[in-house]
């Protein structure tokens, strides 16, 4: 069962100006929200996250007593403050965000400036400091998934904190637990609670590879590959990028290229490069003196009807209406 709720969170406190709370505030801003969790044990409802502002960000829960997720969507133009400092362990999955000026810390690590968070994740241990300050140039949506701390015996290595990393087996596990939770009603506590535990388990991962970028799967790019690649496409949005030219980056033939490729990123170059078209179209959109045919020629589509049948098919609604929602 999903609940809408608010925080209460006054803005004079949790806003835009003091967003470094001390550990003592964090954990009694925490008691002052006004929720309604049916289905949450009630010890959840102080810990969550502070956001500010509250009129503006749009928030909702589900889950179970051991693990619970909450969406949260940050309006463009939005200057957003974060933090959590609680008894769980957190998991930030940034579905899709591009930033002005921000930073995000967690306790002990340095801050990151990273302003495309589309597709990147955060760790929080429990007992540790996370703070997320910015201001959102394109609609920002994220999942947080909130997980008990005593899930891994005392043998078991626990993870570590980590920043605006990316790593897809991680999301991939973080994405079917999110699911398992917003369907809490039809599944079984004991396959929610199994998820989650691998969860940490592949948390743990990370931390003992040493790298905080994309581990390579078996038969993928390796990760210099991925790295010239993603810089390729990125740097020639608006071109027509050829295949042969992609596989010749890499030093693979087209057909092992192309299989490795959606290895690592799960989907093939092509539809790979539509996506990161439409993600600069977004954040292009913002800008409400820009035109939505000079948006579309800025990526790449001579055509606007070609442009909004792009971005209809990869986010549901027209250039026109996502600026209007926005």
């Amino acid at each position: 069962m999903v609940e809408t709720f608010e925080t209460g969170l006054p803005n004079e406190v949790v806003g835009w100006s003091e967003p470094d709370l001390t550990v003592a505030d964090q954990g009694r801003l925490a008691n002052i929200g006004q929720y309604t969790l049916k289905d949450v044990d009630s010890r959840c409802r102080a810990e969550v996250a502070a956001i500010s502002p509250i009129d503006a960000v749009k928030r909702s829960i589900s889950g179970v007593p051991t693990c619970f997720a909450e969406t949260i969507s940050v309006p463009a133009r939005t200057k957003a403050a974060i933090s959590f400092s609680g008894p769980r362990h957190l998991l930030v999955l940034y579905h899709e965000g591009f930033r002005g000026e921000g930073l995000a810390t967690v306790s002990g690590l340095p801050a990151s400036s990273l302003r495309s968070v589309t597709s990147r994740l955060t760790f929080v241990p429990a007992g540790s400091c996370f703070r997320e300050v910015y201001e959102a140039r394109s609609m920002t949506r994220a999942t947080f998934l909130y997980l008990a701390a005593d899930q891994l015996e005392e043998t078991e290595s626990p993870p570590s904190a980590n920043v605006h990393f990316d790593d897809q087996l991680v999301w991939g596990t973080a994405a079917k637990l999110s699911q398992a939770l917003e369907n809490s009603a039809d599944k079984p506590l004991f396959y929610i609670e199994a998820l989650s535990k691998v969860l940490l388990h592949e948390l743990a991962r990370v931390k003992a590879s040493g790298c905080r970028s994309t581990m390579v799967c078996k038969g993928g790019l390796a990760t210099w590959q991925k790295r010239v690649v993603v810089s390729y496409i990125e740097d020639h949005l608006a071109d027509q990028i050829c295949l042969m030219t992609l596989a010749e980056l890499v030093k693979l033939s087209q057909h092992h290229f192309c299989r490795a490729f959606r290895q690592s990123f799960g989907v093939p170059p092509h539809q790979y490069h539509v996506k990161k078209r439409i993600e600069r179209a977004k954040q292009l959109l913002v800008d409400r003196e820009m035109s939505i045919t000079d948006v579309g020629l800025a990526v790449g589509y001579s055509q606007a009807s070609s442009f909004s049948l792009a971005f209809r098919k990869m986010t549901g609604e027209s250039p026109r209406e996502y600026r209007r929602g926005g």
